[in-house]
């Protein structure tokens, strides 16, 4: 029988908190403080160390609980073991916020006991429920955000002009614009180069510096700027709001909207600076040319998604490995070479090239290991599944994916701007891109999962026997790697120095901070497994 984490000779504390100052909340916290000492101090290998209260705080953020950020400080400097709290929203009501001080505290060796949602960082299964409760019991304030929201779009609709106050070719005062006559000059010159003449946004900022024209700030036109003014409905003399949606109001964070969605008007209160004539033609030539940019560009690699992108290392100079696929008689094989060796050769780097499936083969018997305990795992998880709050908002959880993989669109849309713009060569652009491409991927898989959530919220009960049957399939592994899981929980791999074409050496590194040495022997057909140990424990034993 294996020790249970009350045998282990630990250092341990707690973290308790309430949200408000009332009398109730605080003997709640007494009891908690109260409930806690005790329990550390029953446990004869225990050390007790004093525990962090924070009280009358909200959880929604950790800036102002004074003991939350010293107990992250202090496990840092290696004070304590281990942490008992009573549930993932002690630590943060944002559930990703609170995985995210869980992985932070398992990099300094110490875990966490929630204890209301049976979780304990330090078992193997850990990071797999942490994952799922992360999709399951988010709940975001979010009144706030959503007034602004509202006050935003009551402004549009009753026609007060919000916008840049800085608007380049306009001054503005009191919510008035007037046109500035040397800037709308440039402004000119800068349709006219660009529909008449032809020019692509890179010239035009080189001829303007030849013109002497800069910025407000004395700078060179850059293709960015070019570009905004450009695609600006202002210049014509037309109203254009709503560009722009806020995805998270802790972070500020916005996305540029599709321009279907823009409320945009003639606007009699804007002095036209171009004519709309010239204006709609050098969008429609800007158009033209990103679609055709997008054809040249376009093939099945940018369909793909990589779970190994920037997750493989030379340790020999420290760079990432990049994806390229062989063709042979025997069909496409997905393989991965050292940045510096594509560029430079192989005089410049001896690092092997690792096959994806030898690496689907080594992480597989990983997963196997640490699956061993499967049943209990999904013991545990079904626990949590069925004791999850009925009242999850999974609208506002699916609309924010639904945002983030708009903004990422939109910042596709850049990249290729940038490309047509001559400022990106299309390896460049085709190598972020996909990487783009794969952060898609991920979000269109968490979103059908919110979308399933949400069909089994609306039938009021869980099919216990269902969720059982695919937590089951999806833990057996018996179909291999499940790649959406690799991207989640493997930090990365180096490959080492010593590495050849007879045996490759690998340390693997896991997000939930286990670390595993592999050693491998590649040929045409498969690999075969040399060695694969578990070199690092989750905490350090430390002697009595």
């Amino acid at each position: 029988m294996g020790r249970s984490i009350f045998d282990l000779p630990l250092r341990v504390t707690f973290y308790a908190r309430v949200s408000t100052d009332q009398e109730e909340q605080i003997n709640s916290l007494e009891n908690q403080v109260q409930y806690y000492t005790e329990l550390i101090k029953s446990k004869p290998n225990w050390t007790f160390v004093p525990g962090y209260i924070d009280e009358g705080i909200s959880g929604g953020t950790t800036k102002k609980r004074e003991d939350f950020n010293r107990m992250i400080r202090d496990a840092g400097a290696g004070l304590f073991d281990f942490i008992i709290t009573k549930e993932i929203s002690r630590f943060s009501r944002s559930t990703l916020d609170s995985i995210q001080y869980t992985q932070e505290l398992l990099e300094n060796n110490v875990g966490v006991l929630f204890q209301n949602d049976n979780i304990n960082t330090l078992d193997t299964d850990s990071e797999f429920r942490l994952v799922i409760m992360a999709g399951v019991a988010q709940d975001e304030i979010r009144k706030l955000s959503e007034r602004l929201k509202f006050g935003f779009r009551q402004a549009i609709k009753n026609g007060h002009v919000l916008g840049n106050d800085k608007l380049y070719g306009y001054d503005k005062k009191d919510c008035v614009l007037t046109t500035n006559p040397e800037e709308a000059e440039i402004i000119r010159i800068i349709f006219d180069l660009y529909a008449n003449q032809k020019l692509g946004t890179r010239s035009i900022s080189k001829k303007l510096t030849e013109m002497g024209y800069t910025s407000r700030e004395g700078n060179a036109f850059n293709t960015l700027t070019i570009r905004h003014i450009l695609e600006n409905p202002k210049y014509k003399g037309w109203y254009c709001g709503n560009k722009t949606q806020s995805l998270d109001y802790r972070t500020k964070k916005k996305a540029f909207l599709d321009e279907s969605e823009w409320v945009m008007y003639p606007d009699p209160t804007i002095p036209a600076i171009v004519p709309e004539e010239l204006w709609n033609r050098a969008n429609a030539l800007y158009k033209k040319r990103r679609e055709e940019m997008m054809e040249h560009t376009s093939g099945e690699s940018f369909q793909n998604r990589y779970p190994y992108s920037t997750k493989i290392i030379c340790e020999e100079h420290g760079t990432t490995f990049h994806r390229q696929v062989l063709e042979s008689k025997k069909g496409k094989k997905e393989v991965w070479q050292c940045k510096v060796y594509r560029t430079h050769g192989r005089a410049a780097c001896s690092a092997p090239q690792i096959r994806s499936s030898e690496l689907d083969l080594i992480l597989s018997r990983i997963f196997k290991e640490l699956m061993k305990e499967k049943q209990t795992i999904i013991d545990s998880l079904v626990t949590v599944l069925t004791n999850v709050p009925k009242e999850v908002d999974y609208g506002s959880r699916r609309r924010r994916v639904e945002d983030e993989i708009g903004e990422i669109n939109l910042k596709k849309d850049r990249l290729l701007d940038l490309s047509v713009e001559g400022a990106l060569t299309v390896e460049e652009f085709k190598q972020r891109n996909d990487a783009l491409n794969v952060q898609i991927r991920m979000l269109e898989i968490q979103l059908d999962t919110i979308r399933e959530q949400e069909a089994k919220s609306k039938d009021g009960n869980l099919n216990i026997a269902e969720i059982r049957r695919v937590l089951d399939r999806e833990l057996s592994f018996e179909e291999g790697v499940n790649t959406a899981m690799v991207a989640s929980i493997l930090e990365k791999t180096v490959v080492k120095k010593e590495s050849g074409k007879e045996e490759i050496h690998l340390d693997i590194y896991l997000k939930s901070g286990r670390q595993y040495e592999a050693v491998y022997a590649p040929n045409k057909t498969s690999a075969s497994i040399i060695r694969l140990k578990s070199i690092t424990p989750r905490l350090p034993i430390r002697k009595t």
